[in-house]
């Protein structure tokens, strides 16, 4: 019987803060999903090579991009799950709204070289999520609520998103709204030369700690800021995420750093998390050559789990589309066609192949009648490399 990982990253950051009720989006008429106000519209050839398009993953790609936005995509964006709730709970659940899957569909957007789908979805998450100190992390439709807290990895991403959109579509538009947003950004999650998970726009705080795969070191570098406050900044973060390195033995990181205490701390070792952090560093060309090998290898024997202590010992037998979606990523990150295609190889298992499934091209547990956001535009974004 396969077993999922569920969730996205969001979920982490409300073990530690209390949740405020914020004002909700205003009721105005929202974009149309950007595949009904773009039924014609075609990803442009950019004359990249894709190690997908050479695996010939393009049908797969778009089965899995037809269910999602025929199935999971409603008036405010992705669902989190493809099953309704009542949105109640204390993690985003059902048909509620992220703005971390906001910002996964706008990259992808960018590289299939789709301008009118990622300005519809630009302008939705901005309508849905915008607070005055950044995004809020979640909305809830049926609880008509924005919560007023961002997530300092969702922002990243949208201002990355919004970086290669001015890059991509030789926009200088899209690169001052990224300048805009980025300095919008450093005034409230950055103090000191560091970063921090969260703010809450209610009161007016951070927390006291990072989480270390929310340090995104390439758009880090990339934000408006004078150049003795960058450096400042990307010299502290970079050695908090390689100071929290465990052992050649279990190439695996620490889950976050306490400014206050100067300790890391680790609630057991979270895949995700973990490999999130190796995307970052392998981004920058700093990957751990043992974090590479390890990867390779239970990738390759499709043994890689959700859960571990710091010795490595798996703490379940959890496996999930999102984890092999992110060392497919690290793949192409490092132009190694060899994890990049056994990635792809091990996340296809979750696939949903039966035609008269609901979730037919999406991934998700067909009996449970279940499909994550995360893991489906992880493996979304995963096909597009």
């Amino acid at each position: 019987m396969k077993k999922y990982w569920t969730g996205g990253l969001s979920a982490v950051l409300l073990l530690n803060v209390l949740m405020a009720c914020g004002n909700a989006p205003a009721q105005t008429a929202l974009p149309k999903p950007p595949e009904q106000q773009n039924k014609s519209e075609k990803a442009v050839p950019d004359h990249t090579s894709r190690f997908s398009d050479q695996l010939g993953l393009q049908p797969h790609r778009e089965e899995t991009e037809r269910f999602i936005m025929s199935k999971m995509y409603g008036p405010y964006g992705v669902y989190t799950n493809y099953q309704d709730s009542g949105e109640s709970d204390t993690a985003a659940t059902g048909h509620e709204v992220l703005s971390e899957s906001a910002g996964l569909l706008m990259r992808y957007d960018v590289l299939m070289n789709r301008k009118d789908a990622f300005q519809t979805e630009w302008e939705r998450a901005k309508q849905v999520f915008e607070l005055a100190s950044g995004f809020s992390y979640r909305y809830s439709p049926k609880q008509d609520k924005k919560y007023t807290i961002n997530a300092a990895v969702d922002d990243l991403r949208m201002i990355r998103a919004l970086y290669d959109a001015g890059e991509k579509f030789h926009s200088a538009a899209y690169t001052e709204l990224a300048d805009t947003y980025g300095k919008r950004f450093s005034s409230y999650n950055i103090k000191g030369g560091k970063l921090y998970d969260f703010y809450d726009d209610t009161y007016k705080v951070t927390n006291d700690f990072v989480t270390l795969c929310y340090i995104d070191l390439t758009t880090l570098k990339r934000l408006p800021i004078p150049s003795t406050e960058k450096e400042t900044l990307i010299s502290s973060m970079q050695k908090i995420i390689e100071q929290g390195y465990l052992s050649d033995e279990f190439p695996f990181y620490e889950t976050r750093y306490h400014y206050s205490t100067d300790t890391y701390r680790s609630e057991g070792i979270n895949t995700v998390e973990s490999l999130l952090t190796i995307l970052s560093l392998s981004e920058a060309g700093l990957q751990k050559p043992a974090s590479i090998a390890y990867l390779k290898q239970q990738v390759k024997a499709g043994t890689l789990y959700g859960k571990y202590d710091k010795k490595g010992r798996p703490q379940n037998q959890i496996q999930s589309t999102a984890i092999y979606a992110i060392t497919a990523l690290i793949g192409s990150a490092l132009k190694d066609a060899d994890l990049y295609g056994d990635s792809i190889k091990q996340m296809e298992k979750y696939r949903v192949t039966d035609k008269d499934s609901p979730l037919y091209g999406g991934y998700g547990d067909a009996a449970a009648n279940q499909a994550f956001s995360f893991d489906n535009l992880m493996a979304l974004l995963a096909y597009a490399h």
